[in-house]
């Protein structure tokens, strides 16, 4: 039985979590406020169109209580990464492996990739090293999120679409700790596929948020707003272009076509982006791994990526407004 620990127990979090306990493994939850109440009490509670079900956990806010992990799925926001050590400590032995299941560039992308770039560093998403240096490139296995999943009230996760979880080593192998841990998932009734080219999955997950996350920030306009708007829609495929552009300049040639990411999209309906979610209820924007890395690639690349920069820029300057950035990181938050 395989130990699972998920840090941030929040919409996706709890979801993986659900479904791994459902599945027979050992998990634990780490989870803060009403939401940590919640679960110790009632359980996950999962509404899904898949069926319903309900998973009990050990939850806690102090993760000295759970001990070292075989896994540790991190179910917080790219942009606390770098200061998740205190919470990510107890949770470590020497084979402990870190499922970073993150939207846009991941801090480890350049690690054991072969060509021009190998072990560069993205200063975006790991800035000074200061991530890498919380969480070892060693230990991490890549993982690309599908699934919608909302908070519908504390401790209730409303599944909204997908089952699939993509993961992959860094290094292209298909180690035995991805396999164990892919077979957990589906014992639990979810995808999850071992890639060897995990980073072509990332470009995949990326050509949607990098266009539709700042674009509903800016317009404050859903998923299917956004598509059956001429102008907008138009800005999204150049969008989508020259994130494809970047994406073949480091080597991935993601499988899918612009018109169909479009398509996907449009299908959603009035979803909210997780950006827009964010803007609204006051939180940091998700911009340095979903923008901020994007652009930077750009510039190592030498790809001209116009519309991106511009994009980025007046989002940028949305978020800084809204939020009011500081040079002071704030403590990380685990998600309620």
């Amino acid at each position: 039985m395989v130990k699972v620990a998920v840090l941030g127990a929040g919409a996706i979090g709890a979801y993986v979590g659900a479904a791994l306990r459902r599945g027979g493994a050992d998990v634990h939850l780490i989870a803060r406020g009403p939401q940590l109440e919640a679960l110790r009490k009632h359980g996950i509670q999962v509404k899904s169109p898949r069926g319903d079900f309900t998973a009990y956990a050990h939850a806690t806010d102090d993760p000295t209580e759970i001990g070292p992990v075989d896994y540790v799925f991190l179910g917080l926001k790219a942009h606390s990464y770098a200061r998740s050590g205190p919470l990510l400590e107890p949770l470590l032995h020497e084979h402990t492996a870190l499922i970073a299941g993150q939207n846009g560039i991941p801090w480890w992308y350049f690690h054991q990739l072969a060509g021009p770039y190998e072990g560069r560093r993205i200063e975006a998403v790991d800035p000074g090293g200061a991530t890498s240096a919380v969480m070892a490139l060693e230990r991490v296995i890549g993982c690309v999120v599908y699934p919608a999943t909302v908070i519908e009230s504390p401790g209730v996760i409303r599944h909204l679409e997908g089952t699939r979880f993509s993961i992959g080593e860094p290094d292209g192998t298909i180690s035995g700790r991805c396999l164990a841990f892919s077979a957990a998932m589906i014992a639990g009734g979810l995808k999850c596929p071992v890639e060897a080219r995990i980073r072509d999955d990332i470009w995949i997950k990326l050509m949607g948020n990098v266009a539709f996350n700042p674009i509903s920030a800016l317009t404050r306009g859903t998923m299917v707003e956004i598509c059956q708007h001429a102008g907008t829609r138009a800005v999204v495929e150049q969008m989508m272009e020259e994130t494809l552009d970047i994406a073949a300049r480091v080597g991935s040639t993601p499988t899918i076509s612009v018109a169909k990411r479009l398509d996907g999209a449009e299908k959603v309906g009035h979803h909210k982006t997780s950006m827009l979610q964010d803007l609204e209820a006051g939180k940091q924007l998700e911009l340095d791994a979903i923008m901020a890395g994007v652009v930077e690639m750009a510039d190592i690349t030498g790809a001209s990526a116009p519309t991106l920069r511009t994009v980025y820029a007046a989002t940028d300057l949305l978020a800084r407004a809204a939020v009011g950035r500081t040079s002071e990181l704030p403590p990380v938050r685990i998600p309620a």
